[in-house]
């Protein structure tokens, strides 16, 4: 099922963007934007056909078509242990729409958000978009260690409005445990902070570590959250811009609907998008177990050749199918490997620079390997060639 027959070149040549496929010259390998390379499960696509023979494609209601609000809210209840309700989820197109959402429902101008260093520029996009102040808080590099939760709540003033957590955390590949996700809660409920918690990589963990959602963790620190997630890493659904947002009361919910635009029908999300979001979580759970455990392979192959080569060395990613490796090793910038490994290797990374994942992100590359093992190795052959030539 993810073997490297099963990729179609052909296709990812034209239809695959943002820094992958369809925008790299022949030749070179994209282990950049963290989308697979793989085809969807086809039930998705048979679901879309199937509704599609209808030949109706209406409006759908504004919070969304009841089957996928239930399928959500079962999704939430047993895979992640939540007491959600239905009636408080709605689609929205793609989860950074939803994280823009959230910003735009809960931060006024000049208002603080604390967000991690390093984790995805989309956070501090949100927030600085609609407004408000990004707060960075350093976090370690290394999945293993602890947060300093002292310089955390050092970081919070009356100004401070919201938490982002990002979890599993994107580049670094942290599963924050129950423990460490009960301090973070407390310290939302205490000092009255949302918490935007975006779970789009939570089905992508890898053994032995165990997900945990901070909005299972109490009641109390439940009704602090809004849930964002989406299906563009755990299905390769990117394309079809579909996520959906969790609050767990009346007010928050209106708050996010009137600033999702939805009830204006300036925006909202498409029908197949719910359709095939839906097929996924009911029909598609074998797709993702295979997937998984084929990027857990990856993983260790991708972390285990990294340590190999000249300069580098890498941690291994507790969840997310992205590496984050540290470069300083080779004596250059993380933009002058990137560029040194595009041109005489190839091989297309993404730099650790502040636009992509804040300061903290500086001395290191990131590198997806949602991809089949052939072309994993191949890319890391070149790679190793290179650095060999200049360190």
């Amino acid at each position: 099922m993810f073997s490297h027959r099963q990729i179609d070149f052909d296709i990812l040549k034209k239809c695959a963007f943002n820094l992958r496929w369809a925008s790299v010259a022949e030749g070179v390998i994209p282990l950049t934007a963290a989308d697979p390379d793989f085809k969807s499960a086809p039930e998705i696509a048979a679901a879309i056909s199937q509704f599609s023979l209808d030949r109706y494609f209406s409006y759908a209601p504004p919070e969304g078509y009841a089957f996928f609000k239930e399928a959500m809210a079962e999704f939430f209840q047993l895979k992640r242990n939540i007491k959600a309700e239905a009636k408080y989820i709605f689609p929205v197109d793609s989860a950074a729409a939803g994280i823009d959402i959230i910003c735009k429902a809960f931060l006024q101008p000049a208002d603080e958000a604390i967000i991690f260093n390093p984790v995805d520029f989309l956070f501090r996009y949100a927030i600085e978009s609609n407004g408000g102040i990004a707060i960075p808080f350093t976090v370690p590099i290394n999945p293993e260690e602890g947060l300093d939760y002292a310089a955390l709540a050092h970081l919070i003033n009356a100004k401070t409005k919201m938490i982002c957590l990002c979890n599993p955390l994107n580049p670094t590949g942290k599963v924050f445990t129950a423990a460490e996700l009960q301090i973070i809660g407390e310290l939302a409920v205490k000092h009255q902070l949302i918490i935007l918690s975006d779970e789009i990589w939570s089905d992508i963990i890898f053994t032995p570590n165990v997900y945990t959602s901070i909005a299972s963790i109490s009641n109390e620190i439940r009704q602090q959250t809004i849930v964002v997630t989406g299906f563009s890493k755990s299905y390769g659904l990117a394309g079809l811009r579909i996520g959906a947002l969790m609050a767990s009361n009346e007010l928050h919910f209106n708050l996010l609907m009137q600033a999702s635009n939805h009830l204006s029908t300036v925006h909202g999300s498409n029908v197949l998008a719910q359709v095939a979001a839906t097929t996924a979580l009911t029909k598609c759970n074998y797709w993702l177990e295979a997937f998984v455990q084929h990027l857990q392979r990856m993983r260790n192959i991708c972390v285990g050749r990294l340590n190999e080569m000249p300069g580098i060395s890498c941690y291994a990613p507790q969840g997310c199918y992205v590496a984050f490796a540290n470069i300083t090793g080779t004596k250059l910038s993380s933009i002058q490997i990137s560029e040194i490994l595009l041109k005489e290797a190839k091989v297309s990374v993404v730099p650790g620079l502040p636009q992509w994942f804040g300061t903290g992100a500086d001395g290191y590359i990131r590198i997806s390997f949602a991809t089949s093992e052939q072309l994993l190795l191949e890319a890391f052959s070149r790679m190793e060639t290179t650095l060999k030539s200049i360190v």
